[in-house]
């Protein structure tokens, strides 16, 4: 027999002993024909009689061609089958390809583009011919998955948490009325914007083709971030006895246009390059002026996870850019229509401007309500200068990251 992984057009023999055709002989015959190219010849070395009729009629249901039988001097018979064209086309095998040296995964290049019809097969599986075609659309490689994408699915295994043990929750403590509204407001703000990160990228999930499955999986940790990050920040609103607070219309309205986003490169583009990379400057922040351990450590741990994110966000746009020149002007078209949903709104909402500002005054008093608006509008050129540089890298011009920055949502997501 030929050496397993090998495919021939030439002949194969087995030996069948005295199996019959449904007592065992299948789970010989039908890997040695998988080993053959079509047209390829098995020699099946038997000594059960029943074979010689069944063999034949296994072979017509199964579109092989069976070439008859001879017989041989000690006992057996001989029988040849032909490999038919209708069946599971050859192509290298698994055990054929070496590991990477960090992953558990089969290095199989990603195909440029994608077949439907391979369903749910995984990379690098041999596909019988003859099944549904599936609903996929997202099956170009270079609108779908950037390079590094394996890369950030590790770090993103690596690197979850637990919301409630590596939070230290009961280091929560009593703050000043005004501080406690205020850090209520802001985690209010935060899981609503959340929510939208964990709804936009779900939509896309069942549109990518598994050929690019390490984008689906990448996806797929980012959703479980984000109802973690949602966890966290509910929990905190609510563990000083300060609650939630105000859902405002310019938020409603800026993370419905996130929703409503049909294509996967505009979505990761507006949702995570623009919206979570400024939400880094803002988590930032919040660690920064938080009153108590929790809530740093929970804003701090948010951030690493947005920061993965923004990453996948920056590559996915760079890579489709790099093979589209087109997609710059779709993307700050995508921008400026957002920015036309929001025309009326009049800057930050009330409520998370108001609510910032305490936080890093640290109370109500005057001197430090000054402080505390410094921080803010400070934070403000932050988040514009870091957007322009993310663009930059992005590969856009200094003119268009300036106008693309300064359309951003007043929402920061």
């Amino acid at each position: 027999m030929t050496t397993p992984g090998a495919a021939s057009t030439g002949a194969v023999a087995i030996e069948g002993g005295d199996l019959p055709l449904g007592g065992g002989l299948l789970a010989l015959v039908r890997p040695a024909l998988d080993l053959l190219e079509p047209g390829g010849v098995l020699a099946v070395l038997s000594l059960s009689p029943a074979v010689a009729q069944d063999l034949p009629a296994w072979c017509r249901l199964e579109r092989h061609q069976y070439l008859g039988s001879e017989p041989l001097p000690d006992g057996r018979t001989r029988h040849l089958v032909e490999r038919g064209t209708h069946s599971v086309p050859q192509g290298p095998r698994d055990g054929s390809i070496s590991l990477p040296r960090r992953a558990g995964r089969l290095a199989v290049p990603m195909p440029e583009h994608a077949d439907p019809s391979t369903g749910f097969a995984p990379r690098g599986a041999r596909v019988e011919p003859g099944g549904p075609v599936y609903p996929f659309s997202l099956l170009d490689r270079d609108r779908v998955a950037p390079p590094e994408v394996s890369q950030l699915y590790d770090q993103a295994v690596a690197s979850q948490w637990d919301a409630t043990r590596d939070i230290p929750w009961d280091k929560v403590k009593p703050l000043p009325p005004a501080l406690e509204q205020a850090l209520g407001q802001i985690m209010t703000f935060l899981a609503e914007n959340e929510l939208s990160a964990l709804y936009v990228p779900s939509r896309f999930l069942p549109r990518i083709h598994p050929a690019y499955v390490e984008v689906a999986m990448f996806l797929a940790s980012q959703l479980a971030d984000e109802a973690r990050h949602i966890d966290v920040f509910l929990k905190r609103a609510r563990a000083g006895g300060g609650g939630l607070g105000v859902s405002s219309v310019t938020t409603s309205q800026s993370l419905l246009s996130l929703l409503q986003l049909e294509d996967f490169t505009e979505a990761a583009f507006l949702l995570s390059v623009l919206g979570e990379g400024t939400f880094l400057d803002l988590l930032r922040y919040i660690e920064r002026y938080a009153p108590d351990e929790p809530t740093a450590e929970l804003t701090r741990r948010a951030r690493l996870d947005e920061a993965r994110h923004v990453h996948f966000g920056l590559a996915h746009t760079k890579h489709a850019l790099s093979h589209d020149p087109t997609l710059y002007g779709r993307l700050e078209a995508a921008v400026r229509r957002r920015a036309a949903t929001l025309s009326n709104a009049g800057g930050v909402p009330a409520p998370i401007q108001d609510s910032l500002t305490i936080l890093a005054a640290g109370g109500a008093d005057p001197p430090s309500v000054a402080r505390g608006h410094q921080a803010f509008r400070e934070l403000l050129e932050t988040m514009h200068e870091q957007r322009v540089k993310r663009l930059l890298t992005g590969g856009f011009t200094p003119k268009q990251a300036q106008a693309i920055s300064d359309l951003h949502t007043p929402n920061f997501m």
